[in-house]
């Protein structure tokens, strides 16, 4: 019963944490893993090792969010990789020296 409290409480905080946000895809994803992970890390630990499913679930949502989390961002396209230039703000097409945002041409090098 403890086990079962345990990973409940654990979803039920990622949960509630995800739907206070504002843009969506990086958080839900990352509910979604956190989810997905604690149940499957309970599932683990509870039939490997000293059987401590609490321990399996906490850890399971742990990295299963973080793996939500970083499928999201990558879905949303809205996560700012320092040195890579992936922003509107940041991209050139056209390699001409004109991010796309201020270029009238972004497709074309020769005219901007």
């Amino acid at each position: 019963m403890k086990t079962l409290m345990k990973t409940t409480a654990i979803a039920a905080t990622g949960l509630i944490m995800a739907a206070c946000t504002q843009s969506g895809y990086t958080e839900r994803n990352a509910a979604a893993g956190a989810a997905a992970g604690a149940v499957a890390g309970a599932v683990i630990g509870n039939n490997t090792g000293d059987g401590d499913a609490g321990k399996g679930a906490a850890i399971g949502a742990a990295v299963g969010g973080a793996a939500g989390a970083a499928k999201g961002c990558t879905e949303a396209a809205d996560c700012d990789t320092p040195g890579v230039k992936d922003q509107p703000d940041e991209k050139d097409s056209d390699g001409d020296g004109t991010v796309d945002a201020y270029d009238d041409f972004p497709y074309d090098p020769g005219r901007w």
